[in-house]
């Protein structure tokens, strides 16, 4: 088939790459001058399946709302909301019901099981070389922390991920550069998981993929489907006054936040939203000081990555605002559990040095699981909302739509993925 892929975040690359392997003639639309820019640019790197869970789950609203009032609050409603994003919030809490929850959890779970599968499958037999290390440790700040973690481990449990329950002297023989001044109550160790940067991947990837015959087009707009001819794109490449128009047999759109402008006239309302996330990149000043591999705080939610020469501390999950303010709040909170855990690891900006400060926006579900496949519409296929899960689940998304485009049956269980969950 002739396919075009709208987007090349790490969501439309994985899947240039699955239908290029394919067989299929592919071409790719970007309106960024390059791969992986936005959501995928200084994601946390963090691929631990037994993590990724809905934002929707029963207490988050009640958390929500007392975080309202927390000077680092993990999670953050910020002013002005839109109108779409309130509705938004009005389906999320919707979604927080238990039995809601507990079947878009399975859901991310196998999607995000199998993902790490196919990611360590395509890493080994293309030999990609990205930064990566191996490991990651869940620190517990105190005795209430470990108590509220424990429903957690259960799921890990059921899910069958290999983890330890360990006290402060084990994590640090995990990590030893940990801060010897902050104490804490232990921590969880799941040697499986792993952190790698993502944008390396998506690059690599790319270049597998042109190698192929996929084509990568920079530069260039796609208009919104056209619900009588939704697989001729309009497409205006950099400042060109009128649009040229090509045919395809099908139409991928993984486009992030923009997929819902390019879906509306075709009659798929998807209620994505923006959930901006933070970071801070910088290199490594002393390799003894800095992590072995991922860290998490799980009182801030913040994770700290080892990527090669560089740390990454990222966190927050922030709706409305401004999407072009940098709220300092937000920043401050990565710069403090930075120094808390791993003091004097990283160059930062009052050395001299590059510090990389970003916000990004991670477009997300009310109720947590992306929309995978078919749309109904003839020949538009979804590859969307992944939220800040993207990464975990980029290469089993791919593999999957690959595979419903060709009539094949997936390796897992996609039940609660098609884009009928979004109407029921």
């Amino acid at each position: 088939m002739k396919i075009a892929i709208v987007g090349a975040g790490i969501i439309g690359v994985t899947t240039a790459y699955e239908l290029t392997a394919d067989g299929h003639e592919v071409t790719v639309f970007e309106r960024h001058g390059a791969a992986a820019l936005e959501t995928s640019f200084a994601n946390a790197g963090v691929v631990a399946p037994g993590y990724v869970t809905p934002w929707a789950a029963p207490g988050m609203p009640g958390k929500v709302a007392r975080y309202l009032f927390s000077r680092h609050a993990p999670v953050r409603v910020c002013w002005p909301l839109a109108t779409h994003e309130v509705r938004w919030m009005m389906r999320w809490h919707r979604a927080c019901e238990l039995d809601t929850y507990l079947a878009n959890r399975a859901r991310l779970q196998r999607l995000a099981f199998y993902s790490r599968a196919r990611l360590a499958q395509i890493t080994a037999q293309l030999q990609l070389e990205y930064d990566r290390a191996q490991g990651y440790l869940v620190l517990l700040r105190s005795d209430k922390d470990r108590k509220l973690v424990q429903p957690g481990l259960q799921v890990l449990r059921d899910a069958g991920v290999k983890f330890q329950e360990i006290d402060g002297d084990q994590a640090r023989a995990v990590e030893p550069a940990l801060n010897p001044d902050t104490d804490f109550a232990g921590a969880i160790h799941l040697p499986e998981d792993e952190v790698g940067n993502c944008r390396q991947f998506a690059l690599l990837l790319k270049n597998q993929a042109q190698a192929l015959g996929a084509r990568f087009e920079f530069n260039c707009s796609v208009a919104p489907l056209d619900p009588a001819q939704p697989t001729l794109l309009r497409i205006t490449h950099g400042d060109d006054a009128a649009p040229a128009t090509q045919r395809f047999d099908a139409v991928v759109v993984c486009s992030g936040m923009g997929s819902a402008h390019l879906l509306k006239p075709v009659g798929l309302p998807i209620p994505l939203a923006a959930v901006h996330g933070y970071s801070i990149s910088a290199p490594i000043r002393e390799p003894l000081n800095a992590p072995r591999s991922g860290v998490m705080d799980d009182r801030y939610k913040v994770a700290i990555s080892r990527l090669g020469n560089r740390v990454r501390v990222a966190g927050s999950a922030e709706i409305g605002g401004e999407p072009s303010h940098r709220r300092p709040g937000a920043i401050q909170t990565l710069y403090k559990v930075l120094h808390d855990w791993f003091p004097g690891a990283a160059q930062l900006a009052n050395t001299g040095a590059a510090v990389q400060e970003w916000k990004g926006a991670r477009p997300m579900l009310p109720d947590g699981p992306p929309v995978l496949g078919a749309t109904g519409v003839p020949g538009v296929w979804i590859n969307i909302g992944h939220g800040s899960s993207g990464w975990a689940l980029a290469c089993g998304s791919a593999r999957v739509v690959a595979d419903l485009m060709t009539a094949q049956a997936p390796a897992i269980d996609i039940e609660g993925l098609g884009v009928e969950r979004l109407v029921l």
